[in-house]
Order: structure tokens, then sequence, then C-alpha cells
């Protein structure tokens, strides 16, 4: 079974349009982060899941933009140095921007708030790393018991890559803080024809996707098509080799959606073509393993 499409926004030029279109796709999720469109995107969204109920937001805590850390300055819960940084994990930063973003998204309750590249913390140094991130999860756990929040998780670009953490010790430190029934429920990391390395990890049943496919996480697989690069990359030889009949772009879409454990796919579609393909391409039967292994020794090769 295929993974299914959701909508990104980091690089979404008209997220209105998007949302629209992918809620009326039958797209169940749409993510985005406080920073993204120049901290707009939450605003932006909130039409769309006024007029669609059943359309899920998953948002993120860590990043935000210079105008957020000055109200977060203004509010007390960042010193002007944090603000600087532009990251924060800060148990007080987390609560407030939960606040912040059910009310830009218009919503009493998040759907998921995942810790935004949490390796940004505290790089090289895992045991405060990890300490920051407990105390995070401490915080969601809250916002849960409150009924602000439904769920939550992790949204990393290296940090399950660079093994800053695993998927176990997420796990870990989720129920530690939880006393073991805890809402720690997605994680989010690069899966691309680029980024391979939890594809072919997978197929020897390592890494984080079997992990967090065995944990019963949902799984979101950010840049598909490594920021729209891949397709360039992919001639029609290897597409065919991947599906025929599909494009370079379909091809690369559907080996990622093929993969063990992945649940949505994150396209950051602005064009209703672009989005149609995207859709027809995970459409379609999941690749074998012994496809995928091909393809990723095919690319790995020199």
């Amino acid at each position: 079974m295929t993974g299914e499409l959701a909508l990104g926004t980091y690089r979404c030029r008209a997220i209105p349009e998007a949302a629209v279109r992918a809620a009326a796709s039958g797209a169940q999720w749409i993510d985005t982060a406080p920073n993204y469109a120049t901290g707009r995107a939450q605003d932006l969204l909130a039409p769309a899941p006024a007029a669609h109920p059943s359309l899920r937001i998953a948002t993120k805590a860590g990043y935000f933009t210079a105008a957020t850390g000055a109200d977060a300055v203004n509010a007390g819960v960042l010193t002007e140095d944090q603000a600087v940084v532009g990251h924060s994990l800060t148990p007080q930063y987390v609560r407030w921007q939960m606040g912040r973003s059910r009310e830009q998204l218009g919503r009493e309750r998040l759907d998921l708030v995942l810790l935004h590249n949490p390796e940004r913390a505290h790089p090289g140094d895992r045991p405060a790393l990890h300490r920051a991130i407990r105390d995070a999860f401490a915080v969601l756990e809250e916002e849960v018991a409150a009924g602000h929040v439904a769920g939550y998780g992790i949204a990393t670009w290296a940090g399950l890559e660079e093994e800053a953490f695993t998927v176990g010790e997420l796990l870990a430190l989720a129920a530690e803080v939880a006393g073991g029934r805890h809402h720690l429920v997605a994680v989010q990391l690069p899966v691309s024809l680029v980024m391979m390395a939890p594809i072919v990890q997978a197929l020897d049943g390592r890494g984080p996707l079997p992990a967090a496919a065995g944990a019963g996480l949902r799984v979101m697989a950010s840049a598909p098509l490594h920021g729209g690069e891949l397709p360039g990359m992919v001639d029609q030889e290897l597409a065919d080799l991947i599906r025929p009949g599909l494009t370079p772009a379909q091809a690369c879409i559907l080996a990622v959606a093929s993969c063990l454990g992945v649940t949505n796919v994150l396209l950051a579609a602005s064009g209703a073509p672009h989005w149609k393909e995207a859709a027809d391409a995970v459409a379609q039967l999941s690749l074998t393993a012994a496809t995928l292994r091909e393809i990723t020794g095919v690319l790995a090769s020199p």
C-alpha cells in the first residue's frame, strides 16, 4: 500500500488555493510551520480546515521569524539573546507557540505538533539535546491533557540520519515524561531518491522507517522531489525502470510512497497539474522491495 499524498507548505507559493485543491482531492493532511511563508502560512491556511472540518493540520514549534521572536520577547517567553537565534525548544516558548498557533489556525485543538529540527538546539551534545526534547515533550503532554493538542512528534532534516536521536530514544523520552502512556504519534524526515538512506536501511529492516512503523507512528516523508531538483536528475529510462509510463516526477514520488513505513508524502504543489500528476502517482500499486532495491542500487553505483 502506498503512502498518501499530503500538502507541504514550505515552498508552496499559493497556500490558500493549494489547500483548497488538496482538500477537494481527498487529502487528509496539510503540513505547515509558524515560520513558513515569512510567518504567514498559518493565517493563510485557516480558511481551509474551517471549510473542510475533516482536514488535519500538522504544525511545528522550533523555528520562528524575527517578528515572532520580537512578540515572544514582549510576552516574556524569550530573552532578546534567545530570540536572535531564531529557534527555541524551551518549555515556555513551546507553550506560548501552541497558543499562538491555535489562534492563527482558528482551532481549539491542534491535530499534530512537531518539534522542528530539534537537532538545531544542541548540535553535537546528545545529552543536552535529549534533555531539551524531553522537556518539550513534557509541555506537549500537558497541552494534550488540556485538550489543546491531539498528538505530537518531531520533524527533522538530519537528526535521525546523523543519529542525534533515534526513533527508539524519542519513544523512550516520551514514555519517561508521560508515565508510559504518551502521545508521540509521528515523525517527519526527508525521504527521496537523493536522500536514500532511509529507503536503503528499510530494505534491510533497519533505520527510522521500520522503527517508526513498528511503533505505529505516522511517517511523513518530506522533500520527495528534493526541492524540485530530482525530476531533472532522473531521466525517462530510469523512470521507466521504476514503473513504465510514469513521468520522472511521478516515478520519484511513487518510489517514496512505496517505502516501508511511509504513511504520507509531502508535496508543495502550488499548481493543479503538479498536484494531479502526483495524485496519479500515489494511486499506483506500490513498488516491490526488489524494485526499490534495484533502483537504489542503480543510483548508488558510480
